[in-house]
């Protein structure tokens, strides 16, 4: 449970901070997203879930 908290603390202070830093580069990339298809952005969604499970499990 521990590490699903840092995790999502991980998670919001990367997205906090690119949207401080870049939010017009943001705001295109969640354009370019809206245009995706459903299944593109499935793939991609399990792409980044799976390499998020790595990573936790390589610090833990």
């Amino acid at each position: 449970m521990r590490d699903l908290i840092f995790a999502l603390g991980a998670i919001l202070a990367a997205e906090g901070f690119l949207l401080a830093i870049a939010p017009d580069r943001m705001e295109r990339l969640m354009e370019t997203m809206r245009l995706m298809g459903p299944e593109r952005l499935r793939y991609a969604g399990l792409l980044a879930a799976a390499l998020g499970v790595g990573l936790l499990a390589l610090a833990h």
